[in-house]
């Protein structure tokens, strides 16, 4: 059946300008990180990312890492575009990032001139068109001067494969800057910072990039904001079958503690006081903050991602509310992270 997207599409979501360039992005962005390789079917993940963009996401978020196997994310991605998005894709935001690990040769990660651009025209080929809308830099690089990831970068945008960049995971507010400066000098803007934030990582606030990526004029989208399903009500009385922790890379069952599962469930009697889930209010938790940009986001089914996209539709957090969030959302919770 030939796909017609909702023609109500743009009604749905809350708008916020990436930073001030001149791109605007819906508050939620959709990531293609985890459950989008080769172990999900492809009827699956089409139907996830088309019911995304019916609901108003335009701003899809991939990299060359993303599967598994690596590049398989991408893709799939293309042959959904190709398949059934191209007629639309003046109105997508796609980004894709270079920079880790994706095989043993040297020049397949890190932040050197040649495999930040032939990653970006591998990418290109799997998504199958010409120009990204958004280019990363994955992960800082201290082997690399950063002015020659900069001058990538900055190549990537004047040949026309991306019309903006991006950086992503530079919790040092300084070197942050000193990208965001060297890209201004250069007469491309930083547009994005992509960095993890939850309740229970807020390393962008006790590091303050929220201040200076606001300083700086970047807009930020923010990933993990479940902190990898800790919080939702998935884990609160233990870790049923087929959970991510029970094979994932970035958490595993002895992660999830009885202090971490006490946190959880506080937060959780938060949410249903207001009539929300934990998933909900940690989602607007996260877009409280006028720093960011989008939230960032992934699903495994077409209900769990309507759900998550009710978050904004419930009432403000108060003070006393934020103050109990505070409590219990303590930094590190559950995760492999200072």
């Amino acid at each position: 059946m030939t796909y017609q997207p909702s023609e109500n599409r743009y009604g749905n979501l809350n708008w916020r300008q990436a930073g001030t360039t001149g791109l605007v992005l819906p508050e939620f962005a959709f990531g293609l990180w985890q459950k989008f390789g080769e172990q999900t079917p492809y009827e699956t993940q089409r139907e996830i990312l088309l019911a995304a963009f019916d609901a108003g996401i335009v701003h899809f978020d991939n990299a060359n890492r993303y599967g598994p196997p690596h590049r398989a994310a991408e893709k799939n991605f293309g042959r959904v575009l190709r398949e059934d998005l191209s007629a639309w894709r003046e109105e997508l935001v796609l980004t894709t990032k270079a920079g880790n690990p994706i095989g043993p040769s040297p020049y397949h990660r890190g932040g050197s001139r040649k495999n930040l651009l032939q990653s970006l025209d591998h990418s290109l080929r799997d998504l199958g068109t010409d120009y990204v809308d958004v280019f990363y830099f994955h992960h800082p690089d201290p082997k690399v001067p950063l002015d020659e990831t900069i001058g990538a970068l900055v190549t990537a945008v004047q040949s026309g494969k991306a019309l903006y960049v991006g950086i992503s995971n530079f919790y040092d507010p300084a070197e942050a800057h000193r990208a965001a400066t060297l890209l201004k000098d250069a007469g491309v803007p930083l547009a994005l910072h992509q960095s993890r934030y939850s309740i229970f990582d807020r390393r962008l606030e006790i590091d303050d990039v929220l201040g200076q990526s606001l300083e700086d004029g970047v807009g930020l989208v923010t990933y993990s904001p479940l902190a990898q399903g800790l919080l939702t009500d998935k884990y609160l009385t233990g870790v049923p079958e087929g959970a991510r922790a029970l094979d994932s890379a970035f958490l595993s069952t002895d992660d999830i503690t009885d202090e971490s599962r006490a946190r959880a469930r506080a937060l959780n009697d938060l949410a249903l006081e207001r009539g929300q889930s934990l998933a909900q209010l940690a989602l607007q938790w996260v877009l409280r903050r006028p720093e960011v940009t989008s939230a960032l986001i992934g699903a495994s089914s077409v209900a769990q991602l309507q759900h998550n996209l009710q978050a904004p539709s419930f009432a403000p957090l108060t003070d006393e509310e934020l103050e109990l969030i505070d409590a219990h959302g303590v930094h590190g919770t559950g995760l492999r992270i200072r």
